[in-house]
């Protein structure tokens, strides 16, 4: 499989140029990547454990979906591509636009997108890419935040954040 292909691009989230990931990530070139949190009914969220084999945060806890977006796909197509390969979720729209994060160190130098479905699965995960997920209550999910900064993967603990702090 060839190496992935990202769109770089400027403070203003316009794209620049284009490089392989592995390029973008050791040079620190700002990209784009998408956040997807999965609520059910009862209000959990689903969070997922990074696999093993992840370059960033191998082993954390993240959002319920995330990804990189390919260099010329959206912010939108790529939610819908992330929620079908990491959950087998087959989504017919994008989901809820919530609000977008600027690229900083705590990204990894993405702008990203942050985007909320409602579904109570189930899910098929994608081996290579989640060690395993589960259900948490947002009490539960907000105490993830006081764990070694090793088991929770950075971008989701500033939308975690965010998240909670707009909720009443």
């Amino acid at each position: 499989m060839s190496e992935e292909i990202f769109d770089i691009v400027n403070e203003r989230d316009e794209v620049i140029g284009r490089m392989p990931r592995a390029r973008v990530h050791r040079e620190g070139h700002k990209h784009r990547a998408v956040h997807v949190l999965v609520f059910n009914a009862r209000g959990e969220i689903f969070l997922q454990k990074r696999s093993m084999s992840k370059d960033t945060f191998p082993g954390a806890w993240d959002s319920s979906a995330s990804g990189h977006v390919d260099s010329g796909e959206d912010y939108d197509a790529c939610a819908v591509r992330e929620l079908r390969e990491e959950l087998g979720l087959v989504a017919a729209a994008p989901p809820a636009r919530l609000f977008k994060i600027a690229a900083s160190a705590a990204t990894g130098q993405e702008f990203v997108w942050v985007y909320r479905l409602a579904s109570e699965g189930p899910f098929v995960l994608h081996p290579e890419e989640i060690e395993r997920g589960e259900w948490f209550t947002p009490a539960r999910a907000t105490a993830l935040m006081n764990r070694p900064p090793d088991e929770v993967a950075s971008a989701f603990v500033l939308i975690w954040r965010r998240i909670t702090a707009s909720t009443p």
